[in-house]
C-alpha cells in the first residue's frame, strides 16, 4: 500500500513536469514555422512594347469583379485555418498576457496532476461494502477471525484497512478493536485527504494572481498613455489585452480547480460514511459471535 502511494505521486510529478516543459516547447516549434514561411514570387510586369500587357491590363481594370471575389476567398481561408488551431490560439494569448501567464501555467500543471492523481486513486479505493461486510461476515462465521483477515488481505481500499486492523484486535475484546478502527481511520482519512489543500490553494490562488496581472497591464496602458505624444487605442490595446487575459486565464483555472476539489470531497465524505457504517456493523457482529460462544 505504502509502495503504490508512493507510485502514485512520482507518476503526478512526472506528468506535471512533462506539461510544464511542453508548452514552451510547442510555442517554439510554432514560431519556427511561421519564420521559415517565405514570401510569395513577385510576377513581373510584362514589357512596355508588349501588345499583350494593354490587354492585360484592360482586363484587370473590366475584371475587378473576379479580383473582389477571389480576395475574399484568401481571407476565408486564413479565417478558417486560424479557427481550427487552437493550439496557435492559446499560444498566442499566452505570450499575450505577459508574465503573470507563467505563475498561472504552474498552477494550473499542478492542479491538473493533482486531479488526475487523487481521481486515479479514490477510483481505486472505491468497493462494494455491502459485498465486502457480506464475505466478512460469512467468514466469521464459518472460519473466524483468521478467515475475515483473510478477506481485508484480498481487498483493496481504506474501507477493507480499516476492518483489517480492528479484526487484528479482534481477540482483545470490542473496545480494542473500535479504537484500532479508529486510529486506522484517522491515517486512511489522511490519505484520502492529501493534496485537497493543494487544490484548495490553487481555487484562491489563480484568481488573485490574474488580478495581479490586469492591474499590472493597467498600469503598462497608462504609462504608454502617458509616453505618448497622441493618445490612440492602439497604444492602450496591449496592456488591455494582457489585464483581460490574465483575469480570464486565473478563472478559468480556479472554476474547474474548485469544483474538482468538491466533488473530491462529497467523495471523501461518502468513504468516511461508509467506514462508519462498517466498522459499526463489525463490531456488532463480533459482539453477536462473542454472546452466542458464551450462551
Amino acid at each position: 500500500m505504502v509502495a503504490t502511494r508512493k507510485l502514485s505521486w512520482i507518476w503526478t510529478l512526472v506528468l506535471a513536469g512533462a506539461v510544464l516543459f511542453a508548452i514552451p516547447a510547442a510555442a517554439q516549434d510554432e514560431a519556427e514555422p511561421a519564420a521559415a514561411e517565405e514570401a510569395p514570387p513577385v510576377e513581373e510586369a510584362p514589357p512596355m512594347d508588349d501588345p499583350a500587357a494593354g490587354e492585360a491590363d484592360t482586363a484587370g481594370m473590366g475584371g475587378e469583379e473576379e479580383l473582389g471575389e477571389a480576395l475574399p476567398s484568401l481571407s476565408d481561408e486564413e479565417f478558417v485555418a486560424e479557427t481550427l488551431d487552437p493550439l496557435g490560439f492559446v499560444l498566442d494569448m499566452f505570450q499575450q498576457g505577459g508574465w503573470a501567464m507563467w505563475p498561472l501555467l504552474f498552477s494550473s500543471v499542478v492542479a491538473l496532476a493533482v486531479i488526475l492523481e487523487r481521481f486515479w486513486t479514490l477510483s481505486r479505493a472505491r468497493v462494494n461494502v455491502r459485498k465486502l461486510m457480506g464475505q466478512i461476515v460469512g467468514a466469521l462465521k464459518e472460519h473466524g477471525v483468521d478467515g475475515a483477515i483473510e478477506v481485508c488481505q484480498r481487498t483493496r481500499g481504506p474501507i477493507a484497512a480499516i476492518l483489517h486492523a480492528g479484526l487484528m484486535r479482534a481477540r482483545k475484546g470490542p473496545e480494542a478493536v473500535e479504537k484500532a478502527i479508529e486510529s486506522a481511520g484517522t491515517i486512511e482519512m489522511s490519505f484520502l485527504q492529501r493534496g485537497l489543500i493543494v487544490l484548495a490553494s490553487v481555487a484562491n490562488v489563480a484568481p488573485l494572481i490574474g488580478f495581479l496581472g490586469t492591474v499590472s497591464g493597467m498600469i503598462r496602458a497608462f504609462n504608454d498613455i502617458a509616453a505618448a505624444e497622441q493618445v490612440s487605442a492602439k497604444i492602450v490595446a496591449a496592456g488591455i489585452s494582457e489585464a483581460l487575459i490574465t483575469t480570464a486565464a486565473g478563472l478559468l483555472i480556479a472554476i474547474p480547480t474548485q469544483i474538482s476539489n468538491n466533488f473530491f470531497i462529497s467523495r471523501i465524505d461518502r468513504f468516511v460514511l461508509e467506514m462508519e457504517e462498517a466498522s459499526v456493523e463489525l463490531v456488532d457482529t463480533l459482539v453477536d459471535i462473542e454472546a452466542h460462544r458464551g450462551a
